[in-house]
């Protein structure tokens, strides 16, 4: 057979959709050439109940997202505590190939905290509803400006790079939201803005206007920040890029606050193989960077989890599994829309179930060396079905040997 056809959407890692390309699709997209990644594992993804990070633990984090190519992290918000202080203040002088961020609250003692520490940039956070500013805070607006105003103007003449934070700016009302920005940007100092969802409610459909609002009010590049409370933390990164949005701020697995921030992997991932828009993300390191934050982090992630699960690549459909067989010697991008090797996973294995054909039984016997005919192996499918509706789960390779060796008398 041929070579694997060599188009955006069929590549030799990865076959998605030819309708990602047409014409009346990708003409409107303003994606940005040098659209970089900003990682907030460290700080957001520390937020989620129960993460505790040690200095030790953020300093292996950060060497990590690096070396997986990630441009920016933000390592931690030195005024909560002196461990996030000594941990940003490490991670800065570690000379590192990624810009490093702190996170700062709108205050000028906060600031200077993050200053001290070393780091390239400043992200001042304040929340822009007038319904959190009142209620969650209990200040006045014209308060909650002024403390913007004197922390982001400080922060500028420190030379640092200044990332404006508003928060719950997605259940702001809009004239609440251009006021409390523009008063900002005007009086104080916005390098970079925030496109700020809080609590993860905007809708997709909104995420255009969303971005396209705040640039023609401020002119200044836009960043996103987008939770996961209803998914779709991923869809609208995507479409705010697509709509000139020059950084994404993710977490490693979307750990996070509630139900967590936009995830890294399927993120870049999708920019890849979906829009052909490569940011310069190692993703073969995706998997094992992963792996590293939920050992530290102690966060379990489903084994079916898009990119990194540890199931991912295991078939057990009997339908999927003659697929693999039939194509994995000229193009198994037939079978899967992106390769393991692509995001540093191994596979694909055909496993053993309840769901499973004879195929699947093919390659056990194969693995294991072992001799069936074809009145045998429709036998030893039939015992590992049962096998596998008694247990509840797979059939490993011991069971299977024990299950062929009876029906073969082997």
């Amino acid at each position: 057979m041929g070579e694997p056809a060599r188009e955006p959407w069929h590549t030799g890692q990865w076959y998605t959709s030819p309708w990602n390309h047409e014409p009346e699709v990708a003409s409107g997209f303003a994606f940005d050439p040098q659209l970089k990644i900003h990682d907030v594992t460290l700080r957001d993804g520390e937020q989620q109940a129960g993460v505790e990070f040690t200095a030790d633990d953020k300093v292996r984090i950060a060497e990590a997202l690096a070396a997986a190519g990630v441009h920016r992290i933000e390592a931690g918000l030195p005024a909560v505590s002196d461990e996030d202080a000594l941990a940003v203040k490490r991670i800065a002088g570690m000379g590192l190939p990624s810009e490093i961020f702190a996170f700062s609250r709108c205050m000028v003692e906060d600031v200077k905290r993050a200053v001290d520490c070393g780091v390239t940039g400043v992200v001042t956070e304040i929340p822009s509803s007038r319904h959190l500013i009142e209620l969650g805070y209990r200040w006045s607006i014209e308060r909650a400006v002024e403390l913007s105003v004197e922390a982001t103007a400080y922060a500028h003449r420190q030379g640092v790079q200044v990332s404006f934070f508003p928060i719950d700016a997605t259940r702001a009302s809009v004239p609440d939201y251009l006021s409390l920005v523009g008063q900002v940007a005007a009086e104080g100092h916005i390098d970079t803005l925030g496109l700020v969802d809080t609590f993860g409610v905007l809708t997709p459909h909104s995420v255009e206007r969303f971005a396209r609002v705040s640039r023609e009010r401020l002119n200044v590049p836009l960043e996103t920040h987008f939770h996961m409370d209803y998914g779709l933390g991923v869809a609208n990164s995507l479409i705010a890029a697509a709509s000139g949005a020059s950084v994404i701020q993710t977490t490693v697995s979307g750990i996070g606050e509630r139900a967590g921030n936009t995830p890294m992997e399927e993120t870049v991932l999708a920019l890849l193989t979906l829009y052909n828009r490569d940011v310069g993300i190692r993703t073969e390191r995706l998997t094992g960077l992963a792996r590293l934050v939920g050992a530290i982090s102690r966060v379990d992630q489903p084994s079916n989890r898009a990119v990194t699960g540890s199931r991912l690549f295991d078939v057990e459909s009997g339908i999927i599994s003659t697929w693999v067989r039939n194509v994995r010697d000229t193009d198994l991008t037939e079978a899967f829309p992106y390769l393991p090797g692509l995001v540093g996973q191994d596979g694909p294995r055909l496993v053993l179930g309840k769901g499973s054909g004879l195929d699947n039984v093919a390659e056990g016997l194969e693995r294991l060396g072992v001799d069936a005919d074809d009145e045998q192996r429709p036998e030893i499918l039939r015992r590992v079905k049962a096998r596998s509706l008694e247990m509840g789960g797979l059939v490993d390779d011991g069971q299977l040997a024990d299950i062929a060796a009876d029906v073969t008398g082997g």
